[in-house]
């Protein structure tokens, strides 16, 4: 029986590149998302390669991710890995001028969506054990405070002690956890947050290397095949062409 990936927000970005390298390597997928159409697509590209099962899905409603998992087909059920992909950023402007749906939003999308998905597959992949592995991902932003970060960092730190804490109660189990949390890169993450300003994503690339969506799929996979015995806690990826700077400091006109 073929290894098993579960991967949240499959339909585009870094969920849709590692389906597409999970697949690579022969292993079976679970991909959900909330576009059928999208996901139709994916699987039909997919299902010459590897058995795909998709479930569409919004990762906010508790009891319909329950279902999705507990009516998995059989050869789907033994998930070896989980992919919690699915999340968003919204209104990357001062927090005082964002609209307060937005930030619930994010925190139901990146914190409780995040969560379901997690309760939901934990009995599964303690009952695997040795190389099971949730991959999180998170982000910069939940490590390093930027102007409009507001609750979209705040929830990708929450993501990092998350995964933390759930490898302290799983240790024994086998279960490994890795919080994955990308820098720049370049996918529908900047049209979703603006609204779908493509000349503003287009500004924010332009003259520079960000990473790719295959490039954040390579550390997954990476991570979900070490040998059973390494666990990454956390795997912070930026682009060579991205860094930090000096603090902000307000003087005096």
């Amino acid at each position: 029986m073929n290894d098993v990936a579960f991967i949240t927000g499959a339909t585009s970005g870094f969920g849709r590149a590692a389906a597409h390298r999970f697949a690579d390597a022969g292993w079976s997928l679970v991909l959900s998302g909330r576009r059928g159409d999208r996901l139709e697509a994916l699987k039909a590209e997919l299902s010459s390669k590897v058995d795909v099962h998709i479930a569409e899905l919004d990762v906010r409603d508790d009891k319909a991710v329950q279902a999705a998992v507990d009516d998995l087909p059989e050869a789907f059920k033994r998930v070896r890995t989980l992919v919690n992909n699915a999340g968003l950023a919204l209104a990357a402007k001062p927090a005082q001028k964002v609209d307060l749906k937005d930030w619930h939003t994010m925190i139901d999308t990146n914190v409780t969506g995040l969560v379901n998905v997690t309760h939901a597959l934990l009995p599964t992949l303690i009952e695997v054990g040795g190389g099971a592995t949730i991959i999180n991902v998170g982000s910069i932003a939940g490590q390093w405070p930027y102007p409009g970060s507001h609750v979209y960092g705040a929830s990708k730190s929450f993501v990092k002690q998350f995964s933390y804490n759930l490898r302290c109660d799983l240790l024994g189990t086998g279960v490994r956890v890795t919080d994955l949390a990308p820098g720049m890169a370049e996918t529908e993450f900047t049209l979703v947050r603006t609204g779908g300003d493509q000349a503003a994503s287009d500004k924010l690339y332009r003259g520079t290397e960000a990473l790719t969506a295959e490039d954040i799929a390579e550390q997954m996979f990476y991570i979900a095949t070490l040998p059973a015995h390494i666990n990454f806690n956390r795997l912070e990826v930026m682009p060579t062409r991205q860094a930090w700077q000096a603090f902000a400091v307000d003087y005096d006109s």
